[in-house]
């Protein structure tokens, strides 16, 4: 997948709900995701539910401090690998400014920590 984001990216672990957020009778189901990347902007991962560009999902996100962020991620680009699986480069909905910051310090500690 090609990059298209701004900030540096990083690995870590996340639960993806599958649900159309607008219906609220519909029912959720679970799927673990294999995050590739995470910026204060959005997540990259890769999953083996066919997702919709376009359609918000919502997610739980667990952090470097093992704390869980909860938040809701738009899809904007898929491409099918030949696994059968789906990469996916999605877009924080509404990501409280706090959690945005604490990607962004670990980014840059993480930075710090690769050019020593």
């Amino acid at each position: 997948m090609e990059e298209k984001r701004d900030g540096r990216r990083m690995g870590l672990s996340a639960r993806l709900l599958i649900k159309n957020m607008n219906d609220d009778s519909a029912k959720a189901d679970e799927a673990v995701i294999e995050v590739l990347d995470v910026s204060k902007t959005g997540v990259g991962f890769i999953c083996d539910v066919p997702l919709s560009i376009g359609a918000v999902y919502e997610t739980y996100l667990k952090i470097w401090t093992d704390e869980v962020i909860h938040a809701f991620l738009k899809v904007v680009r898929i491409e099918q690998t030949e696994e059968e699986r789906y990469m996916c480069g999605t877009i924080f909905i509404g990501l409280p400014e706090m959690n945005a910051a604490r990607i962004e310090v670990y980014d840059l500690i993480n930075h710090l920590n690769e050019e020593a």
